[in-house]
């Protein structure tokens, strides 16, 4: 059963000046934009409100009506910042907040208000602390946005619509109550329509020809016959768990916990859909409005709990729980199908699909941060620093094969560096090299080996390669760029250590 929230702020802009200023509180004052030349009262404190200040006044005609009226200017792109940081810190109480501006919030509180024992419980405690930051709050609960909007706005003591009971609600209320524009409303009022149970009877077609469309839209809103679409500030996950917590965590022991109870309920759903996780972020909401994370990756999908516990416990330490946490988060950003591997009978080894390497691999990236661990597949290219490609991920296709019918150096530089040779012509092995101020004196060597560039990627020479050892039995591949010709020296060029 859906269950919607409202919260309304009624004097956003004054609080809050109010809390960036204190020496207003108490104190009646307006905030005023430039209409045309005049400033016009866009918000108005409650102590200028019971005076008879009004939103849409003058600021002139409200000095004249009340002296020590203090005016200051109205930021309205600060309000619409402070309202998306209320809305950001409502999701606490459920996932899915969506902005009500000017002044009001909608909360989406199917299935949340249980672990506050009951939806009174849960409103009266997200009122009392919206309160506690210095702002004055109505919220009300009921099966509807319109219902809940409506009762905010316009009643005094209740709270909740009990399911199944919005008509009842709506009935009482004036038309106003149904988010109706201000023309219909007088149009209504008007003809002595002046409560929903007065008109909410009559025929739609006589009500949408005389009043419109959108009155008619309005009020199926508000009775449910009609779904309201609202875009969420924070869109949910698709796969996200949620832990409210009774009284602020602050241990390591409690933030374990927390997320051992998240990992067990994820991976037990990951496992009955045949998926797994590659990233996944845990999230903690502080007591004082902060949020705290973790992000985790795994190199194939998993859904082994004790597995990704490990992962987040290198960086649990990291996580600083301030004055306490009251929300812990786990959303599994990116979800892959997991495909359990074939049992063997008779032995053999599953490789790089082996879940032991793939999980040595999340530990270690995980310890020591993405980009320290590589794997590189062949690729069909001639050029050596072309030949291999860098994998998307372990369990990546080789769609090429190796070349294992000459020597390829272990350590392969991205860039050849250019070294001075001594060597006899024309197609000699090398005698010797200089190499960034040393000189190596080569005791075997063996080559060449001819490598033409690839015409349809670029023109060049080629490269002719020798494998050679120097005195010290290191190893090292060389080669020279192009023929060799009398006239002009001829470029060498280091490109890879063998050991």
């Amino acid at each position: 059963m859906l269950r919607f929230v409202t919260i309304w702020f009624p004097y956003l802009k004054t609080d809050w000046m109010t809390l960036q200023q204190k020496e207003l509180s108490g104190k009646a004052f307006v905030l005023t934009q430039n209409d045309h030349g005049r400033k016009l009262i866009t918000a108005a404190s409650p102590q200028a409100v019971a005076q008879g200040i009004h939103n849409g006044m003058f600021a002139a005609d409200a000095l004249a009506l009340l002296r020590g009226l203090e005016v200051r200017d109205d930021d309205t792109q600060s309000a619409e910042k402070l309202l998306k940081r209320l809305a950001h810190w409502c999701i606490r109480y459920t996932p899915t907040v969506m902005l009500d501006a000017p002044c009001g919030l909608i909360l989406d509180a199917s299935g949340c208000t249980h672990l506050w024992g009951n939806e009174e419980n849960y409103v009266k405690d997200l009122t009392r602390r919206l309160q506690g930051f210095g702002f004055h709050v109505r919220a009300a609960i009921g099966d509807t946005i319109g219902v809940a909007w409506a009762i905010t706005r316009f009643t005094k003591a209740q709270l909740i619509v009990p399911q199944g009971e919005t008509m009842r609600a709506l009935l009482p209320l004036p038309p106003a109550a149904l988010r109706l524009d201000a023309y219909t409303v007088e149009q209504l009022e008007k003809l002595g329509l002046r409560s929903v149970k007065s008109f909410i009877g009559m025929p739609r077609m006589s009500l949408q020809r005389r009043f419109g469309e959108d009155c008619i839209r309005r009020i199926n809103y508000a009775l449910g016959h009609e779904q309201e679409i609202r875009e969420a500030v924070h869109p949910p996950e698709p796969y996200q768990e949620r832990l409210p917590c009774l009284e602020a965590i602050v241990t390591r022991t409690g933030i374990e916990i927390a997320l051992e109870k998240l990992l067990g309920a994820m991976c037990t759903r990951l496992r009955a859909e045949g998926k797994g996780l590659r990233t996944s972020v845990f999230k903690g909401y502080r007591m004082d409005g902060k949020t705290v994370s973790l992000t985790i990756g795994t190199h194939k999908p998993s859904h082994n709990e004790k597995h990704l516990a490990h992962l987040f416990s290198f960086r649990i330490e990291t996580l600083e729980p301030g004055p306490g946490i009251e929300l812990f988060t786990l959303d599994a950003q990116k979800v892959e199908d997991a495909v359990p591997l074939q049992t063997q009978l008779w032995g053999g080894s599953p490789e790089l699909a082996d879940d032991r390497l793939s999980e040595l691999l999340d530990r270690l990236n995980t310890r020591f941060g993405e980009g320290h661990v590589h794997r590189y597949i062949p690729d069909e290219h001639y050029w050596p620093e072309r030949s291999v490609i860098a994998a998307q991920k372990i369990s990546s296709r080789i769609n090429a094969a190796w070349n294992t019918n000459r020597p390829r150096p272990l350590q392969l530089l991205a860039q050849p560096e250019q070294v001075e040779v001594t060597a006899p012509v024309p197609d000699y092995p090398p005698m010797n090299f200089r190499h960034k101020g040393t000189l190596h004196k080569i005791a075997r060597a063996e080559g060449p080996e001819r490598i033409e560039q690839e015409w349809w990627i670029q023109n060049g020479e080629h490269r002719d390669y020798y494998c050679v050892e120097d005195e010290e039995g290191k190893r090292y591949w060389l080669f020279r760029s192009g023929h060799y010709d009398a006239t002009k020296k001829t470029g060498w060029f280091l490109h890879g250590y063998f050991a």
